[in-house]
């Protein structure tokens, strides 16, 4: 237990530099494989097979959801019980988090071959764009049962006590993501099949790194028999926990497939590559609010299982004061030099004038973001999943979907640009979500309270027909 006994005694400013400086890293690797594959594609290809992979996106963060689903559940859940000193129920956690992930991976890459044409069409594919579109999933789509096994375990690897060693995982299959694309793309000249390759290449040697970690017996957590035997108190706790994230890239999914149909219907295919673009800038800012969110998790899930309130509320404050100066440099940025960031990715002239408004439009609100997302992430870290889900999904589901096509036909109908409608939806949003997350903050406010002290109780022995029960935390 030394390497996570650090988490209830270590100041709290150290420990989250700690882990969350690895955290970020990691995540700001992770964005590198989109960005990489647009630069690429965007310099060696041209504007339509950026368009293709931007219609690919939304299907890519659906199984990164999945591996969301299980990958937060596990290493919120993780640290909770870590904070209860029970090893033995936390290699239980581990073992159970990969049979749900060889589940749910085989189940998407199996639909995804099947439906692959309609899938696309739903998400916006046209004809132009759609041959680009089929060629990448077709080789990536077995890429992405490994992308799910690497994002459950890095998480686990962190939240058992090893922050840097998560963040050269993901920070090595970055690094070979580029060279191989690099290689693909611009020496070899395979397009936008030469972006897949490399990306599912990468992601099967981070995959299996992440996999021998858990085997070596110098490993604080590790695989063993007992772990592997079927939990449905385990499974349950996960994928409620996990819910949050899951939902949000779920919905972020066809989100994005709705936002896509608009922008060809006011914009055409080539607004679809400027918000694949602007979108690459705007994950790329979250990637890394979402960083800082992970080194907080590990540290307010063990205190709050430990019942340190004190702590609990230092780092969910300081996390939020890092998350908004982030926010703040990305909307900063955003406004001033657009064009210059957006270069980055394309020479195309059309590209560019279409997507420094939406660069614009689409970032303005960054801080409002990151004050949404920080709060998402520490109520998922500490057992209240149905906070953290209203959370997370207000902004895309209550407020964007009606308001896509509401705010762009009052533009059109005013005789402006319906274009301009799409962008500004998008920053109206952020504004509401960030009011509803305040609020919801508010009504939770008893967990900083001293004296609060959350219970996480063991479930029953292996004995009689209620073994699989398990109680969630509650107030005590």
């Amino acid at each position: 237990m030394d390497r996570v006994k650090e988490l209830e005694t270590k100041p709290i400013g150290s420990l989250l530099l700690t882990y969350a400086l690895p955290a970020v890293i990691t995540q700001v690797v992770a964005s590198i494989y989109n960005i990489v594959d647009r630069v690429f594609l965007g310099q060696y290809v041209g504007a339509l097979a950026i368009a293709g992979l931007a219609i690919t996106m939304p299907i890519m963060n659906i199984i990164h959801a999945l591996g969301s689903l299980v990958g937060v559940g596990a290493s919120s859940r993780m640290s909770i019980v870590l904070g209860r000193k029970d090893v033995r129920w936390a290699e239980k956690i581990l073992g159970n988090s990969m049979l749900l992930t060889f589940f749910f991976g085989f189940l998407f890459v199996t639909g995804g071959y099947l439906f692959m044409d309609r899938i696309l069409e739903l998400f916006g594919a046209s004809p132009d764009t759609i041959s680009y579109a089929r060629e990448y999933m077709q080789i990536v789509l077995p890429g992405m049962f490994f992308t799910t096994i690497t994002f459950n375990l890095t998480g686990l690897i962190r939240a058992s006590g090893y922050p840097t060693k998560s963040m050269w995982i993901m920070a090595g299959g970055a690094v070979l993501n580029i060279f191989l694309d690099a290689l693909f793309i611009s020496v070899f000249g395979w397009g936008i099949g030469g972006a897949a390759w490399a990306t599912t290449l990468s992601m099967f040697t981070t995959a299996v790194i992440a996999v021998v970690h858990f085997l070596q017996p110098s490993s604080f957590i590790r695989f063993k028999r007992h772990a592997w035997a079927p939990k449905l108190y385990i499974f349950r706790n996960v994928l409620l926990i996990g819910m949050s994230p899951f939902l949000m890239n779920f919905a972020a999914s066809f989100v994005v497939a709705l936002l896509n149909r608009q922008l060809i219907r006011y914009g055409g295919d080539l607004a679809v590559g400027a918000y694949g673009i602007v979108n690459t800038f705007g994950a790329f800012m979250v990637m890394f609010i979402l960083g800082l969110c992970q080194g907080m998790q590990p540290i307010a899930g063990y205190n709050y299982g430990a019942g340190h309130s004190d702590r609990l509320k230092h780092v969910f404050t300081l996390t939020m004061r890092v998350s908004l100066i982030v926010g703040t440099i990305g909307t900063l940025l955003a406004i001033f030099i657009p064009r210059l960031i957006l270069r980055a990715f394309t020479d195309s002239d059309e590209l560019l004038d279409l997507g420094v408004p939406a660069m614009r439009y689409l970032n303005v609100m960054m801080p409002l973001i990151a004050f949404t997302i920080t709060n998402s992430q520490f109520f998922q870290s500490i057992d209240k999943p149905w906070i953290a889900i209203t959370t997370s999904l207000s902004r895309q589901v209550l407020f964007l979907i009606p308001l896509m096509f509401i705010v762009p036909m009052i533009y059109v109908n005013n005789g402006g640009d319906g274009l301009t409608g799409v962008w500004l939806t998008c920053t109206i949003c952020d504004v509401l979500g960030a009011v509803l997350a305040a609020v919801l903050l508010s009504t939770q406010l008893k967990v900083f309270r001293p004296g609060y002290v959350a219970l996480v109780r063991k479930p029953r022995k292996e004995a009689g027909p209620k073994t699989d029960e398990e109680t969630s935390v509650t107030e005590k």
